[in-house]
């Protein structure tokens, strides 16, 4: 471990840490010590090699989000590693413990997606619909519990037609496809989930913010 090599050492021009890197075989990680060194050498010099282990080590155990993944409908090709809408969707919704915040401009069918809904509405999860009322959205989800909250614009211009899944505030669903059985698996859509908490955090607060009746942009059905 480079950790070990550094406490070892009290400046980045120690010889030992020179041989240490260029012993590397692991490819790639010789050029990320060297640049390391060389930012030690211009930013800290003053810094020990014990101080500078303690900073990786601390960096190593920060626990560290979950990569963007790519979402597809459609045919899928090898040169994208992709899930189908509808199933990362189910996942998604599966995932929530406390809430979901749905948004869908139209929605037709989609039973694996409404069934786990309702699933999530009998382990205790809050559920918020954004719905475009123009398009009777909220038909595909009237076999749901009372408990679930369906929004519609208040009024003004424009619609509602965000796409999105949001599970608490870790985890959230983004694209172009509809809560409908096309959108899910038959047509070209395209969309990411997010599980990065930075992110996904804003982006709920901001719906939640929406959904505020002081802020007069949605009502509930």
């Amino acid at each position: 471990m480079p950790e070990q090599v550094l406490v070892t050492t009290t400046r980045p021009d120690d010889p030992l840490l020179g041989r240490f890197i260029t012993a590397q075989p692991a490819a790639g990680l010789a050029a990320q010590l060297t640049e390391i060194t060389f930012v030690w050498r211009t930013e800290a010099p003053g810094l020990t090699g014990a101080g500078l282990a303690l900073a990786l080590a601390t960096a190593r155990s920060l626990p560290r989000p979950e990569p963007t993944q790519v979402v597809v409908s459609g045919p899928m090709s090898a040169s994208l590693p992709a899930r189908l809408t509808g199933g990362v969707a189910v996942d998604v919704i599966r995932s929530a413990e406390t809430s979901l915040l749905i948004a869908s401009f139209a929605a037709h069918g989609a039973q694996d997606v409404v069934a786990e809904i309702g699933r999530a509405v009998e382990r205790g999860v809050h559920v918020d619909l954004l719905l475009e009322e123009s398009t009777q959205a909220s038909a595909a989800f009237a076999a749901l519990p009372d408990e679930v909250s369906v929004w519609h614009r208040a009024g003004g211009s424009g619609v509602l037609h965000a796409k999105l899944v949001a599970a608490d505030r870790h985890t959230a669903l983004l694209g172009s496809a509809n809560l409908t059985d096309r959108a899910l698996s038959d047509n070209i859509e395209l969309g990411v989930v997010l599980r990065d908490p930075s992110i996904v955090e804003p982006l709920v607060d901001h719906f939640r913010w929406i959904l505020g009746p002081e802020n007069n942009v949605m009502r509930l059905a």
